[in-house]
């Protein structure tokens, strides 16, 4: 029994470690999404440069999930339910890690934007998506803290609103590149940002998924509400 007691705590403590690097991860990428948008709206190209350099700790912190999850299946042999929580948390790193990606894409492109002259009030649409987007990953994290699989549900539901706010400034965009030629260069950059935010909000949704996942023991069959319509015409 003494034995036994022992494998559980050890079990026990593993878990708490891992969900701990989870939340660390998570708190890592909201500041980059902060900074990266901060320093687009700010011309900020040293704050910048700590968003990519940032980019190496969050890669790092899931290479450490991703051992430490694979030692604890290979060392305890976990129950069904204990191995769809350790699943679920190497599925929100990684998403976790891709959000971190599209941060440090967006603050590669602040120091190009900086050079060319302000295309209207682009910045501050592409900071009101990225705000929808940081509130997103903020409750899917809580989401996942309270095992909370309704506030789960609403951060899936508010994905339709993050794409057709990119929707709109998508078309903004072609509008402004037609009006003026000169205004393409920086158009198309702020285009890509804007596709990064997008994309995090689909990660986002990947990781309120996990957690309905590992609440009920079932993924969600539904096809998530999409309203990108510029698939078609661009990729990123």
């Amino acid at each position: 029994m003494e034995t036994q007691d022992h494998i559980a705590s050890d079990f026990d403590r593993d878990l708490e470690m891992v969900q701990a690097q989870i939340m660390k991860m998570g708190g890592l990428v909201e500041d980059s999404i902060r900074q990266a948008v901060t320093s687009l709206e700010t011309r900020d190209e040293p704050l910048a440069a700590q968003v990519r350099a940032a980019d190496k700790v969050i890669d790092a912190l899931e290479a450490q999930i991703n051992e430490n999850a694979a030692r604890v299946i290979a060392q305890q042999a976990p129950t069904s339910t204990d191995l769809r929580l350790i699943l679920s948390v190497v599925k929100i790193s990684g998403n976790l890690e891709r959000i971190g990606d599209y941060a440090k894409n967006m603050a590669k492109r602040t120091a190009v934007l900086s050079q060319m002259p302000p295309v209207k009030d682009s910045t501050g649409a592409i900071r009101r998506m990225a705000r929808l987007a940081d509130e997103m990953l903020m409750d899917a994290l809580d989401a996942y803290i309270r095992r909370d699989a309704n506030l789960a549900a609403d951060v899936i539901a508010r994905d339709e609103e993050l794409d057709q706010m990119y929707n709109t400034l998508f078309r903004e965009f072609l509008t402004f590149m037609m009006e003026d030629p000169r205004n393409i260069t920086a158009c198309m950059h702020l285009h890509f940002i804007a596709k990064n935010v997008e994309r995090m909000g689909d990660h986002c949704t990947s990781i309120a998924e996990q957690v309905i996942y590992l609440v009920s023991g079932i993924r969600p069959d539904e096809a998530r509400p999409k309203a990108d319509t510029t698939s078609l015409a661009t990729k990123v």
